[in-house]
């Protein structure tokens, strides 16, 4: 914010105001007192070193006062980072070339290797600036050591690799330190599989572009996640990509032919890790699934699944054929019994129709009989003739009644044996068939429209002809 200066005069003394008669003193000044006033600051420690003034501070020079204060700062560094756990550094990593900077582990050179990946930006921050403040050249000329700064070098790279999104990425990429190997089938039956497979697993889905990533699960683990699981694995999309292992191209602009060769090969060697880390991956999900246990669980509840249902329609088959015969057999059952009754009714008809028979046979002799009691409708001895004559026409007169009327007929002739009462039921019985059309009226009927009992015969045979 910008300061804004202000002028503001003084206020104007009084008319008349003189020092000699006006000022009064309000108090008295103390008595001086001795200090030891020391030159402090940045500017005049570099006035020092750069004219050599060799002065001393708190009993020590400058140089020892620097060394002392570097060492103030590193343990400061440490307290603050007491909750963390330093890491060994490793002698051949302490001489390596600041050139070789790719081959290097920018993680194991700022010791984050338990981070690795998963190391934050702070974490990053943080490891860099304890480890300058342990390697710096300058800290190292004040110890008496030599002034190599290779190593300094190298943890700057780190750094600047570690710092960066996209390059952290492409490091992180191939950082093979990262990975996980995958437990044989051997390690597996002897150890947890989710525990062993799960760390695997962990390990490959920071490459995953899609997030989140599913767990393995455990043995409890449904069927559905489980199957989610291995598709998601088997349609794996891994943002990783392998231009850290490219080979420099020359900034050389003359030699373009060159840096076109070079960016061509780099791209074809993408392509084939590319391809080679996708059938890595393949083969790896291929051993996990072939190793899980709860596939062959599912697969077990499948086919016990479908062996269930197989019996249940076999069942199902069985019953509808057990159906099928009991309904058969009882079909047949009626069928024998309606045979069976069918049987006995057509014998017992046959026994009834044999009884009508019989009595119809016996009616018939009654009838017979009662003409022969009626001397046959003769006044006086009939002749053999009149008697043959007399038979047939009751013969013709019994086929046009039928065997209910036969009956009528037979008990109205049954036990008579007068010969005129004969011959007037005979002549009512003319007359009944004459009225209901099983013959036609004929000459033979006299005027009082009664049958002529003694053109008997010719009536009959006259109304045998007229049978409707």
């Amino acid at each position: 914010m910008a300061a804004t200066q202000i002028s503001l005069p003084l206020p104007a003394l009084p008319e008349g105001w003189a020092a000699e008669k006006d000022f009064k003193a309000i108090g008295h000044l103390s008595s001086a007192t001795q200090r030891n006033i020391e030159p402090v600051g940045p500017y005049f420690l570099a006035h020092a070193r750069r004219f050599g003034i060799v002065k001393k501070r708190h009993k020590r020079t400058f140089s020892e006062d620097e060394r002392i204060q570097a060492q103030e700062n590193v343990k400061k560094v440490e307290d603050d980072e007491a909750g963390e756990i330093s890491e060994p550094e490793d002698p051949l990593m302490l001489q390596r070339d600041a050139k070789d900077w790719k081959g290097q582990d920018h993680y194991a050179v700022l010791g984050i290797t338990r981070y690795r990946w998963r190391a934050t930006e702070d974490q990053i921050k943080r490891a860099h600036r304890k480890k300058v403040l342990k390697h710096h050249p300058d800290k190292k000329a004040a110890a008496g050591a030599t002034e190599d700064d290779s190593f300094f070098k190298c943890i700057q790279k780190a750094t600047e690799v570690l710092s960066d999104p996209v390059k952290r990425r492409q490091f992180d990429s191939v950082d093979e330190a990262a990975d996980v190997e995958p437990p044989s089938k051997k390690e597996t039956q002897k150890g947890n599989f989710y525990k062993l497979w799960g760390k695997v697993f962990e390990s490959e889905a920071r490459f995953s572009k899609v997030k989140p990533v599913p767990k393995l699960g455990d043995e409890n683990s449904s069927k559905q996640h489980v199957e989610e699981f291995y598709n998601f694995w088997y349609n794996f999309d891994s943002w990783r990509t392998f231009e850290y292992l490219d080979e420099d191209v020359p900034d050389d602009n003359e030699n373009r032919d060159q840096k076109r060769h070079m960016e061509r090969k780099n791209n074809n060697a993408r392509k084939k890790r590319k391809t080679e880390d996708t059938q890595r991956l393949r083969k790896l999900v291929d051993d996990a699934l072939s190793l899980d246990e709860r596939i062959k669980k599912f697969k077990q509840q499948e086919h016990a699944q479908k062996n269930k249902k197989r019996l249940e329609k076999d069942a199902e088959l069985k019953r509808a054929e057990e159906e099928k015969k009991t309904a058969k057999e009882e079909e047949a059952r009626r069928q024998a019994e309606k045979d069976a009754a069918a049987k006995v009714e057509k014998a017992e008809g046959k026994k009834a129709k044999e009884a009508a028979k019989n009595a119809a046979k016996k009616n018939k002799r009654v009838v017979r009989g009662a003409v022969k009691d009626g001397n046959y409708f003769a006044e006086g001895a009939a002749s053999a003739a009149q008697i043959d004559t007399s038979l047939n026409d009751v013969d013709t007169l019994l086929t046009k009644i039928d065997a209910d009327e036969l009956a009528v007929l037979t008990g109205k002739l049954n036990g008579k044996k007068d010969a005129g009462e004969i011959k007037n039921i005979f002549a009512e019985e003319i007359k009944r068939l004459v009225e209901t059309g099983a013959v036609k009226e004929a000459r033979y009927i006299n005027e009082e429209k009664k049958p002529n009992i003694e053109n008997l015969s010719v009536y009959t045979k006259q109304a045998n002809t007229v049978v409707l």
